[in-house]
């Protein structure tokens, strides 16, 4: 019996890796071996970096509201503690947005909170 080997699905996905591959430099985007390894290391990084990018995003609104809130007095804990107790009920997002692009709202806010 002869010897049976899948070439067609094998070509298929190493096309795919090489298609992904493509903008590589050098022999990473050509070369089967070094393209593979390279596609792998960057799938990983996307991965990680899909959640990373959550908490970049969390720690950049604080900063922003801190100094937003510093502007009128209070610090980020004083006015993130008494907004919750005056149960307003806006995020980090959001707050970072009137902190840096309407501060005369954000000034409401702060004022609204005191």
């Amino acid at each position: 019996m002869p010897r049976s080997v899948n070439s067609v699905a094998k070509r298929a996905r190493r096309k795919k890796v090489l298609k992904q591959a493509k903008g590589y430099f050098g022999r990473r985007k050509n070369v089967w071996t070094v393209a593979k390894n390279a596609v792998d290391k960057a799938m990983l990084y996307s991965y990680r970096d899909r959640r990373a990018k959550k908490r970049n995003f969390r720690s950049l609104w604080i900063t922003r509201i801190n100094a937003g809130a510093r502007q009128h007095g209070m610090s980020y804990s004083q006015f993130m503690g008494s907004l919750k107790n005056s149960g307003i009920e806006l995020n980090r997002k959001v707050l970072a947005d009137l902190a840096m692009n309407h501060p005369e709202a954000f000034a409401a806010i702060v004022k609204q909170v005191k």
